[in-house]
């Protein structure tokens, strides 16, 4: 694995270019069975230069860590409590217990935003956030307004771009763009009470989601460099999808009378793995695309200027739910342990040209795998196992198109036994796999397929109870990869 990484740099170096992005910010998720400690992760965004980030809860040991950082934050309210924000008292409250009590400025936490939700108006949710949204919403902002932060914190809503659209699928441009249908007397009442409280619109646009949804689309337009044939809108050519959604949502905007909205883009990304449109040359692409764009303020055709942007995501998460695929684990430009996935400059301070500075201090289990063994006889057991064994530990690296499907059998069993082994902190109990596995002290990884080594607890969070997630994710990973 380490001289695939080192042959990358080796091939993209020279196209690497150094750009200052102004207020670019990075999403920090934590769904991971051995998350980096926040002290670790806050002293990582330092050290590159990145001076906001998103989150998407507000767990105490996080805020802490982000004391006295001048880092700026965007602090989240899960979906799953939206409905008890809908109670003004409980909004109240969460206020005061998540917000005012690390609102002071010598060591304080510099708060600028809350996420209301995470994407709540997705399709996929059967609108089972449709009623409590826009009440937590209210509920939120003006909890923020009676305790005085309401000027300097601003409540929002991050919405996946699927929730608006075009009246005509033949006509699938972005001056007609609208709000779905179904969403349309909802969004005006939201976009009307963001516009009262003077907080950002927030909307997660990702070009590489086109890619994987429709084998149809054209392939260079979810990039930067140039489209044979570009999209013409009323005279304006856009050559990527990205400008193309954002001024759909600028016109949706219009349409309702909120045509001049600030837009906040809350997530924009390229994931690494776990298909075969994710990797690294791609991500690369797209971020040598973006950056630049970003650095210039040239917006887009219908929206000139500075857009304030957070990319998706700092580091990869292994527990994440893949019901969307199996790339959603691999969005970081971090890896799970915080290396540095691909030479990228970040920094929003002029005068920083280094690439990406991974997380120090980082402390590894033992140098230990688990593997197959060639001799055990107890073959009529060994899909049981591997479904087993993927079903409390990551095996999406082994699906289609990812960079460890090319294992043959055994390869791939020891992939999925060694996953298993390295959650469960090397206990030895968890190599044995009614005799289907062994213990080695030689890196079986391969060229293509890195067999990691888990994060010793002591460098990791209390954030997320290891193991215990993976309850929730099925056991579907082992039936798309065999």
């Amino acid at each position: 694995m380490f001289s695939r990484w080192v042959f990358v740099i080796m091939m993209m170096s020279e196209i690497l270019l150094w750009y200052y992005v102004e207020g670019l910010g990075v999403n920090w998720g934590t769904r991971a069975t051995h998350p980096l400690k926040p002290d670790t992760i806050v002293e990582m965004l330092k050290d590159n230069g990145i001076e906001k980030v998103k989150l998407f809860d507000a767990d105490d040991e996080t805020m802490s860590a982000l004391g006295g950082s001048g880092i700026e934050v965007m602090v989240g309210i899960p979906n799953n409590q939206l409905l008890d924000m809908t109670n003004y008292d409980r909004a109240l409250q969460w206020v005061r217990k998540n917000i005012t009590r690390y609102n002071f400025k010598s060591g304080g936490v510099n708060i600028k935003y809350v996420a209301v939700g995470n994407e709540p108006f997705l399709k996929s949710y059967n609108s089972s956030f449709l009623n409590v949204t826009f009440p937590a919403l209210q509920n939120i902002q003006n909890a923020l307004n009676e305790l005085g932060l309401g000027d300097s914190i601003k409540a929002t809503v991050p919405s996946n771009a699927d929730i608006y659209g075009y009246p005509d699928p033949n006509n699938a441009v972005p001056s007609s763009g609208i709000f779905r249908p179904d969403l349309s007397n909802l969004m005006r009442q939201i976009v009307q009470f963001l516009n009262k409280n003077n907080a950002p619109f927030t909307v997660n646009i990702y070009p590489f989601l086109s890619l994987y949804e429709n084998d149809n689309f054209p392939f260079d337009y979810a990039f930067f460099d140039g489209v044979t044939n570009p999209l013409i809108d009323n005279g304006i050519s856009y050559t990527n999808v990205f400008d193309a959604n954002f001024d759909t949502l600028v016109s949706a905007l219009k349409s309702i009378g909120f045509g001049n909205m600030e837009i906040l883009v809350g997530e924009v990304g390229w994931p690494t793995d776990g298909d075969k449109n994710a990797n690294i040359q791609n991500a690369l692409r797209f971020y040598n695309g973006l950056l630049p764009r970003l650095s210039s303020n040239k917006g887009t055709p219908k929206r000139n200027g500075y857009i304030e942007v957070y990319l998706f995501g700092l580091i990869d998460e292994d527990a994440k739910d893949i019901a969307p695929g199996n790339f959603e684990r691999h969005w970081g430009i971090f890896s799970f342990d915080g290396k540095p996935k691909f030479p990228m400059h970040v920094s929003t301070k002029h005068g920083e040209n280094k690439l990406l500075v991974g997380a120090k201090n980082v402390h590894y289990l033992d140098p230990k795998w688990c593997m197959f063994n060639p001799n055990s006889n107890n073959l009529s057991r060994l899909d049981d196992n591997i479904n087993y064994a993927c079903t409390y530990a990551d095996c999406t690296l082994l699906g289609d198109g990812s960079s460890c499907n090319d294992l043959d059998a055994n390869g791939k069993a020891s992939y999925a036994f060694n996953m298993y082994y390295q959650v469960q902190n090397q206990n030895d109990l968890a190599c044995d796999f009614e005799g289907l596995a062994m213990i080695t002290t030689n890196n079986i990884s391969t060229s293509s397929c890195d067999f990691i080594i888990q994060i010793n607890p002591s460098s990791s969070s209390s954030l997320l109870p290891s193991f215990l997630v993976f309850l929730f994710v099925g056991v579907v990973t082992y039936l798309s990869i065999c």
